[in-house]
């Protein structure tokens, strides 16, 4: 270890959440009256501990921090017209061990702070370590065991976190009793350790069976997590000394995958993991495919610390570049808070026309539920726009489509009030919003900002991953689950560690059976469209609203398209919106003939990858088979795994962030730089240490605490 002096606070439990100890319902959430950490030593606190540990996790999915430490500032994503949390996105001079204030140039409050993660980790470490110094107090072996097993995960889990954003953290492995003022920060290997340790713990202790029900930990959840942190011992940060570990971690890391993937299969349709979400405490929340989420329900979501607010963060600022064309609804896509906004690079990975998961994850039509101008609707005749027609249409077209060059079929971001021109060739109706990723060969999305500033564009096609039509509420708390592990990433995990092994052959044979499932089915409908709006025919507001109905003759693909009596000569009388287009853009945006024949997106070798991977590396500069490999699967991540919650730390894994981030993320490219790799230190927390004696750190050794470059 180095040998660095530095002190903690301990960590006092001023409440804690308790839960019943089995069933279904075991995140039913009761704030309690505080507990002494005594009360902890005695078999009932414990038990209760032991499932409180599950409520450690909700912290990161409850406020802006949910992007800003894991997505933004990325390859994936970047800025929308919102500067909320500037500096995570393009690595501002704000940036920095302090915390972002309005006093020091915040735009409000909301920014994530730097010292968040860290604060919430260790009061789960805390909490982790009272449970494994007391399990002995639980005198059923079974149930002690299990409890051991969460509190061992919890523990790891956190430690991962920590190091994949800090590095080397302080490793503290039991109670803490008093201020304790002599702590040294150990090296990244003795932090993997711990890591290793704690997960393999857990998958020893475990049951494979969900024994609180739908969000219990189990043995594959920690086999998932064991394997990653083993890759993760085998990746290129780590290249200072992880030599003597590499071949066994990978192989160990392969054989968990194996057993993950055949444990805990994938969903059959790539729409079902987000899509099938059709309200609280719904069906696919217990899918198998689903190894970890956060679990939210209507008790614990208005009445807990952090409820989900993800669904905010993914839609475009529909409302306001519309024109109010397409308002804010359950239906219409609820919060548009643009927090994460797609790069040219995210849709560009996408095999357009058999991909599948690109229609399935993106939202690119909304519905018209306002006429805001029924005069200029008026000129455009027999193609004016009406209820329930489309508003909105993002055509996801390629960069060598010419198909609208010379605005053949309207006139593409002509202003006409804030519109556009555009007759929709499927409908023959005007769309007030037409925007195409490509016009002459040049990416032209980011200029239909409606803001006028192409760099903070609030027109992008949204992800629809965290969409939850059962909210009460814009910008409020939301009510499902939040996925943060699954089987998907389980192969990805599995081919990274085959391209590792220079097993590229088998890399290929583990994304092809991953993308097997991204392939259109024979007599899948390709125009299908559903997000987890659909959850608002179970919301409240809907079901106790007789003037909710369905539509039926709406011509296109109705599926679920919903009409309102009370609209009435153009004036929208239900302020919550109710338009919902079951259909998407395939065929504008592609061009192809109707079919409904099966695709294939299957790859016969390595040296042979996909016209959007070959485009991708060559951009990159890479021209080894490792190297291309290793990006490829990047790309497939990307694909596979858009928005979950963990593409910042991936790609500091293997310092690909920085490379990847200067090409592909315009916004962040200027400032980005090597030692961005790790998240700096908080200055809360350097500034409260004192030394031994009681004395203050000097600013030397403050310097010696903090991660280089900051």
């Amino acid at each position: 270890m180095k040998n660095i002096k530095i002190s903690i606070s301990s960590f006092v439990i001023a409440s804690i959440l308790c839960f019943s100890s089995c069933g279904n319902d075991f995140l039913h959430e009761e704030q309690t009256t505080a507990f002494t950490t005594q009360h902890f030593e005695t078999e009932e606190g414990i038990l209760a501990l032991a499932t409180g540990l599950y409520g450690n996790i909700r912290w990161h999915y409850g406020f802006e921090w949910a992007y800003a430490a894991t997505l933004v500032g990325t390859d994936e994503f970047s800025i929308g017209n919102d500067n909320t949390s500037e500096p995570w996105y393009i690595y501002s001079n704000a940036f920095g061990p302090s915390n972002w204030t309005t006093a020091t140039g915040a735009p409000n409050g909301n920014c994530p702070t730097i010292n968040g993660l860290w604060d919430q980790v260790f009061f789960g470490i805390a909490n982790a370590n009272l449970v494994i110094a007391n399990a002995d107090k639980i005198i059923n072996a079974d149930l002690r065991n299990k409890c051991l097993g969460e509190a061992y995960f919890l523990r790891g889990y956190n430690y991962y976190r920590l190091f994949a954003q800090y590095g080397g953290v302080p490793l503290i492995d039991m109670p803490l009793e008093g201020v304790v003022r002599n702590f040294q920060r150990a090296s990244d290997e003795e932090t993997m350790a711990l890591i290793l340790s704690d997960f393999e713990q857990a998958y020893n202790l475990l049951p494979t069976d969900r024994w609180r029900g739908t969000g219990t930990w189990t043995k594959y959840t920690a086999a998932h997590f064991w394997a990653k942190s083993l890759l993760y011992r085998a990746s290129e940060r780590n290249d200072g000394w992880n030599d003597s570990y590499k071949s066994s971690d990978l192989d160990k890391c392969i054989s968990l995958c194996d057993e993950v993937m055949t444990a805990c299969p994938l969903e059959s349709n790539f729409r079902d993991v987000y899509a099938k979400w059709t309200g609280i405490d719904c069906e696919i929340e217990s899918s198998t495919e689903v190894l970890m989420s956060c679990q939210n329900n209507a008790n614990s979501s208005t009445q807990g610390r952090f409820g989900n607010r993800t669904h905010s963060y993914f839609s475009p600022q529909f409302n306001t570049f519309s024109g109010n064309w397409a308002n804010r609804g359950p239906f219409n896509g609820g919060s548009d808070f643009q927090r994460c906004r797609p790069t040219e690079y995210n849709y560009s990975t996408y095999d357009n026309v058999n991909d599948a998961r690109l229609w399935k994850s993106f939202r690119t039509v909304y519905g018209v539920n306002h006429i805001a101008n029924a005069a200029l609707n008026s000129s455009f005749g027999d193609n004016a726009t009406a209820l329930g027609e489309i508003g909105i249409v993002f055509i996801l077209n390629k960069k060598n489509d010419n198909r609208f060059d010379g605005e053949p079929y309207g006139k593409f971001g002509r202003p006409v009030e804030g519109g556009s021109s555009f007759i929709h060739p499927e409908t023959n109706k005007w769309v007030p919003c037409a925007f195409p990723l490509y016009l002459g060969g040049e990416y032209v999305l980011t200029n239909y900002s409606s803001n006028g500033n192409p760099s903070r564009s609030n027109v992008f096609c949204g992800l629809n991953k965290t969409q939850d039509g059962t909210r009460t509420a814009d910008g409020g708390n939301a009510y499902r689950d939040v996925i943060m592990a699954r089987t998907g990433e389980t192969y990805l995990i599995k081919a990274e560690a085959q391209v590792r092994k220079n097993d590229f052959s088998g890399a290929i044979a583990t994304v092809n059976r991953l993308r097997g499932r991204a392939e259109w089915k024979d007599g899948e409908d390709r125009e299908l469209y559903v997000d987890g709006s659909i959850g608002f025919m179970n919301n409240a507001i809907y079901t106790n609203n007789t003037n909710y109905t369905r539509n039926t003759t709406h011509p296109g693909k109705d599926w679920m398209n919903y009409s309102h009596p009370g609209f009435n000569n153009g004036n929208l009388k239900d302020a919550s919106g109710n338009v919902y287009l079951c259909r998407n853009s395939y065929y504008l945006s592609t061009g192809i003939e109707r079919t409904t024949a099966p695709s294939s997106l299957q790859i016969a070798s390595h040296t042979a990858l996909p016209t959007e991977d070959e485009a991708i590396l060559s951009a990159l500069g890479v021209s080894s088979d490792y190297d291309r490999m290793l990006n490829f699967i990047f790309n497939e991540r990307t694909r596979e795994l858009n928005g979950e919650w963990n593409r910042w730390e991936e790609l500091s894994r293997t310092k690909l962030l920085v490379k990847r981030t200067k090409l592909f993320n315009p916004e962040a490219s200027a400032n980005i730089k090597d030692h961005h790799n790790l998240r700096p230190i908080p200055q809360t927390f350097i500034d409260g240490l004192l030394n031994e004696d009681g004395s203050e750190l000097t600013g030397e050794q403050k310097s010696a605490l903090q991660n280089p470059g900051y």
